[in-house]
């Protein structure tokens, strides 16, 4: 008998040193955020619905039809009178943007949130052992990130990456990108900064598909702390539970619905299609099949796996179909949708079955700052934190999308409760309005968006804003 209670205890041991080092691995392989910052610009660089209008006018290249598209854009996007523009593009400077007004803008951005950052989590620079920097449209040589080393003195040994093309979706590539660097490096800190370069990159053209980017994108960013030591825990503010990347570039509608290039004139700009919305489809519904089953509870599980079998028209890619047969609210508590339009916005939250209080963080933050592209996440997670909505134990569901085409979603859990106004600190009160706020620019114009536009009418618009 002795063997053999010896080799029962030393397989055991075994047993028991196996378990306790997964979990040890597993602990370390943590991903926390200590905290994030986004980016408020000054008021001399806000747009509101007058101001937009006098931007559109500028373009001498424009005809009747060009016009009547903008302004019933300009007015129908969900997007309020707080927003902000960059300031080459505010100073009518944008036919001769220039690369001191791409660095300007990047710098006031990267360099105003990483100092509100450190000062508020007490973390030094000098302590950042990662660096991720992702803007899409601007890379220049030295890197973003090297310009992030040299103005915080940052150590020799830190690990810096900087990404660019990676579209609106940049934001979780980054975060994602970190989370597989601390499965092998140890009690380390992160440092990740997403924005986008906006005025540089302002359309002169005169395609439709194109000037919907003038209309859409506005400026912003957010940086944020990231780490798997064991010891900040206490301090963080949320938990990386799970994160799926898909990618469908392989799909040629895909991968040109969402492309930087130039028009017949040689104007550069950013085209949307129309494929846009079934290339978003079929992305996200790719990575709601692997996502769901790791955040539904076995019950939900299995009563969609049982909806799936009875209904195969579930197994489309067809947006409306996306959540058929799901309750995502027995897996999260809040949902952070991309602010990349209404039509995005709405389009999601029929397809998953949301309601209003789900989807007001992302109507708001539409409104209140426009597509801030890889930094409007931020921007949306701010409003629920601002209006006190994150307990602990709460999960938060980030659903992004961007150019490639991509899909990339994650699961925060919640720390600690959050009460931070951060940039909705003087404005939240008024958010959501009791009612639908009243465009007085719309009400004044109102034939703006009447079938066809005369050439009276837009002669008296040029005459108002010019």
């Amino acid at each position: 008998m002795e063997p053999f209670i010896i080799i029962f205890l030393s397989l055991l041991c075994y047993v028991i040193f196996f378990f306790c080092s997964l979990i040890f691995h597993r602990r370390n392989q943590s991903c926390y955020m200590l905290d994030y910052e986004c980016y408020k610009p000054p008021e001399n660089r806000m747009l509101d619905t007058e101001s937009c209008v006098k931007l559109v006018m500028r373009n001498k290249n424009l005809g009747i039809e060009q016009y009547r598209f903008l302004l019933q854009t300009i007015v129908n996007s969900g997007i309020g009178n707080e927003t902000y523009g960059p300031e080459n593009i505010i100073e009518r400077r944008e036919e001769n943007a220039s690369l001191r007004d791409a660095f300007s803008e990047i710098d006031d951005i990267m360099f105003d949130t990483l100092d509100n950052l450190f000062k508020r989590t007490g973390i030094s620079p000098s302590e950042i052992d990662i660096l991720v920097v992702n803007v899409s449209l601007f890379s220049p040589a030295p890197s973003l990130t090297a310009r992030v080393v040299r103005k915080y003195k940052m150590r020799e040994d830190i690990k810096s990456f900087n990404l660019s093309g990676m579209g609106c979706s940049a934001s979780i590539v980054a975060v994602e990108l970190v989370q597989q660097l601390f499965k092998s490096c140890k009690n380390k800190i992160a440092l990740v900064i997403s924005t986008e370069s906006i005025g540089p990159n302002w359309y002169l053209g005169k395609e439709k598909s194109m000037l919907l980017s003038n209309c859409l994108f506005r400026s912003g960013g957010c940086s944020m702390i990231l780490t798997n030591n064991q010891d900040l825990k206490n301090k963080s503010i949320f938990k990386l539970n799970h994160l799926v990347r898909t990618h469908i570039g392989s799909n040629d509608e895909a991968y040109g619905c969402c492309i930087q290039e130039e028009d017949d004139q040689g104007y550069g700009g950013f085209l949307l299609t129309r494929s846009l919305t079934k290339a978003a489809a079929k992305a996200l519904s790719m990575n709601l099949r692997v996502l769901v089953p790791k955040i539904l509870p076995v019950m939900e599980l299995f009563r969609y796996i049982l909806s799936r079998n009875r209904n195969p028209k579930s197994k489309t890619s067809n947006l409306e179909l996306v959540g058929s047969g799901l309750n995502l609210k027995t897996g999260v508590e809040h949902f952070c949708i991309h602010p990349g339009g209404k039509a995005v916005i709405e389009g999601i939250g029929k397809s998953l079955g949301l309601n209003d209080y789900d989807l007001e963080p992302a109507r708001m933050a539409l409104h209140r700052f426009g597509n801030t592209s890889a930094g409007g996440l931020w921007y949306v997670l701010g409003y629920m934190e601002a209006k006190k909505r994150l307990k602990k134990g709460d999960r938060i569901l980030m659903i992004s999308l961007g150019a490639g085409f991509k899909c990339n979603n994650c699961v925060w859990e919640v720390m600690k409760d959050l009460e931070n106004g951060n940039v909705w600190k003087e404005s939240v009160d008024n958010y959501p309005p009791e009612k639908a706020p009243v465009n007085e620019f719309l009400e004044k114009y109102s034939w703006i968006n009447d079938e066809y536009l005369s050439f009276v009418q837009i002669d008296e618009m040029k005459s108002k804003f010019m």
